[in-house]
């Protein structure tokens, strides 16, 4: 899974440099512009090491970015019921993995057709193409959103149902600058505010009340 993101790139990579020889040769001041584009692929494409705090009560976020939505909500897909949602919102500068925010089964795992919104815009959550995930834990269950926006129009998902997944551990990303929303249960204190920098994998987001036996 480490070198994923770099498979996701393989044909913008392949493209670039092959413009890259082909405008060295004819037209070498332009190769400069094409290998810029080449090293921003590769930064854009870079996936780093998350280590999740050790405390198993705490949910991690599940995409780098600035905290753009904390809010209560009325969940009717899955969970139907009222959750805390957290929005972030994540540039093209941002890391674009996205790591599964408890530990636990994928139960649900649907991509939706839709427009391409500005990923800001609090209605792309409905509106725009997207994949929603289920990762149902011992202490709660969270729903992911993958959020295309008005540049990004893919989504990757590199898990599917049935598969386990580790808290932090990637599960897919999304290319070029989007949205990734976390709806967790009602009783779950958020440990974020808007305009947070988090990252994925790593930044605690919420913790969750542990279930009496």
């Amino acid at each position: 899974m480490k070198f994923r993101a770099l498979r996701e790139a393989r044909w913008i990579l392949g493209l670039l440099a092959a413009c890259w020889v082909a405008t060295f040769a004819l037209f070498p001041l332009l190769s400069l512009v094409v290998a810029g584009m080449m090293l921003f692929s590769l930064y854009f494409f870079r996936d780093p090491e998350r280590e999740p705090p050790a405390d198993e009560s705490l949910a991690v976020s599940p995409a780098d970015g600035v905290v753009v939505e904390v809010s209560e909500v009325e969940e009717t897909e899955f969970l139907n019921g009222r959750v805390r949602r957290v929005g972030i919102f994540l540039s093209v500068f941002d890391v674009h993995i996205n790591r599964a925010p408890i530990a636990g089964d994928i139960t649900h795992s649907e991509p939706f057709t839709g427009r391409f919104l500005d990923a800001r815009n609090p209605d792309s959550s409905k509106l725009n193409a997207r994949r929603t995930w289920v990762f149902q834990g011992p202490q709660a269950t969270v729903v992911v959103r993958q959020i295309t926006g008005a540049i990004a129009r893919r989504i990757c998902a590199w898990l599917q149902v049935g598969d386990s997944a580790a808290r932090g551990e990637r599960f897919g990303m999304i290319r070029f600058g989007s949205r990734t929303e976390a709806d967790f249960p009602i009783d779950a204190e958020i440990l974020v505010k808007i305009g947070d920098r988090v990252q994925g994998g790593q930044t605690p987001m919420a913790r969750l009340s542990v279930k009496k036996p």
